[in-house]
């Protein structure tokens, strides 16, 4: 049985999953992991994820997050988290997944970290072709 509710709504271009019951292995991970892939699909690379109401996070659970950033990353987007549980932190901290997850406690100051420098300096850079027309022999 699912035990995780989720929505989705838009703030300032970004995208906040708004998450709700247990991740753990079986639906409730695969789902996550779906809303993610799906999310990747459409285009959006700015996603927050809102666990303020997760009341649990296994193994599985951490593995589909941590894959999830990956595939953002990967893909020239961000994921970042906020509102954690203490139970979530703790276990973030145990794993020392804090260092590589931004965290926010607060949903404006997470929104703006999108649109900090620091943030769009790891969006990848878009790549052009030059053609060197001329003399090579001046080069």
């Amino acid at each position: 049985m699912n035990d995780l509710k989720f929505s989705l709504r838009l703030t300032e271009g970004i995208v906040v999953v708004d998450l709700a019951g247990r991740i753990e292995i079986g639906e409730s991970s695969s789902a996550v992991r779906q809303i993610l892939h799906t999310l990747i699909e459409e285009g959006k690379r700015r996603v927050l994820l809102n666990l303020a109401d997760v009341t649990a996070l296994d193994s599985s659970g951490l593995g589909t997050l941590v894959a999830g950033y990956a595939t953002f990353e990967k893909n020239g987007g961000r994921l970042k988290l906020m509102n954690l549980s203490p139970k979530v932190a703790e276990l973030l901290n145990i794993t020392k997944l804090y260092i590589v997850f931004d965290v926010f406690d607060d949903e404006a100051e997470a929104v703006t970290s999108f649109y900090t420098i620091k943030d769009q300096l790891k969006q990848p850079l878009e790549t052009h072709a030059v053609r060197i027309v001329g003399d090579s022999s001046v080069l």
